[in-house]
């Protein structure tokens, strides 16, 4: 069981809820940041939140979810300890996580189905870091 967050805007709102219903169904514990509704929002008020507890260790992953996955994945990465990868298909969300040790995934609703973004939340879940010779580039990434 892990511990995982979630977020984002009114475009990314319906496949987070049913994200939300996929990883309780399997044992998660997840915290809405939300959006709570379809209504027109800012993210940034979603997602600064979000990658403040996750950078803070409250949560293991980040998954946040807006129209392009753009806006949301530069929110989380302007917070030193955050490594948000935008992701679209399963094999990024598994090379974000061995090559990069993102800890947020983000993703684009408007681009992939629902069933493609659960696929990609179960990838970057259960997909560890490599370590090795990708820890010297990690570490080079903080400012």
């Amino acid at each position: 069981m892990m511990k995982l967050a979630i977020g984002g805007d009114h475009a990314g709102y319906e496949y987070k809820d049913e994200i939300i219903k996929h990883l309780e169904a399997n044992g998660h514990e997840v915290k809405d940041f939300g959006p709570f509704s379809t209504a027109s929002c800012d993210y940034p008020d979603y997602v600064h939140p979000l990658a403040t507890a996750v950078e803070n260790g409250e949560y293991e992953f980040g998954i946040t979810i807006c129209g392009s996955g753009i806006g949301v994945s530069m929110v989380a990465n302007k917070h030193k300890g955050i490594r948000a990868g935008l992701c679209w298909e399963p094999v990024l969300a598994a090379l974000t996580r061995q090559h990069n040790n993102a800890n947020v995934l983000s993703m684009p609703a408007r681009f992939i189905s629902l069933a493609r973004a659960i696929e990609i939340v179960d990838t970057f879940i259960s997909t560890e870091f490599e370590g090795g010779r990708h820890q010297n580039r990690v570490d080079k990434i903080p400012v």
